[in-house]
C-alpha cells in the first residue's frame, strides 16, 4: 500500500462522517428527451470526453498539498503540486494504485483534467466510492 507524498499541517475529518443525503444532493436530474429527438454519434477526445461542461467541484483535505500526477498511481510523473485550500473539479474517476490519506486508503484516482490525476484518498467528496463515471 503506497502512501502519496504530500506535505501536512493538520489532521483532516473522515469521508465516513458524511451522510447519504449529501451524495444525493450532488446528483443532478436526468433531462427527458422526446423520442422524436434525434440523437447524433459523437467521438470522445483521446483518454476522456471534452471537458468543457462543468464538473463538481471538491476539496482537497484541509492542511494537504497534493501532486497531480500523470496517471492513477504514484509511480506516474508528478505534473505539479496543488496549493493548500484548493479545490478540484472531478470529470472522471479511475483505478489504480491504492493510496492512504485523510480520507481512508482509496484505489480510486480523480481525473481533474485531461491526463491529470489525484488520489481520491485526498479529496472530499462525501463518499468511499465512485462519485463519478469511469474514465475511459
Amino acid at each position: 500500500m503506497a502512501v502519496e507524498e504530500n506535505t501536512t499541517e493538520a489532521t483532516a475529518p473522515s469521508n465516513e462522517a458524511a451522510s447519504a443525503s449529501a451524495v444525493d444532493t450532488l446528483q443532478e436530474p436526468v433531462p427527458v428527451v422526446p423520442e422524436t429527438a434525434k440523437t447524433l454519434p459523437v467521438e470522445p477526445a483521446a483518454g476522456i470526453a471534452a471537458l468543457s461542461y462543468e464538473a463538481p467541484r471538491y476539496p482537497i483535505a484541509p492542511g494537504y498539498r497534493v501532486y497531480v500526477r500523470s496517471g492513477p498511481g504514484t509511480n506516474y510523473g508528478a505534473l505539479r503540486l496543488l496549493p493548500y485550500g484548493t479545490t478540484v473539479a472531478v470529470y472522471c474517476q479511475k483505478e489504480g494504485e491504492r493510496v492512504s490519506g485523510p480520507y481512508g486508503s482509496s484505489n480510486l484516482w480523480d481525473c481533474i483534467s485531461a491526463g491529470e490525476y489525484v488520489s481520491d484518498a485526498y479529496v472530499h467528496t462525501g463518499s468511499d466510492g465512485w462519485i463519478a463515471s469511469r474514465c475511459a
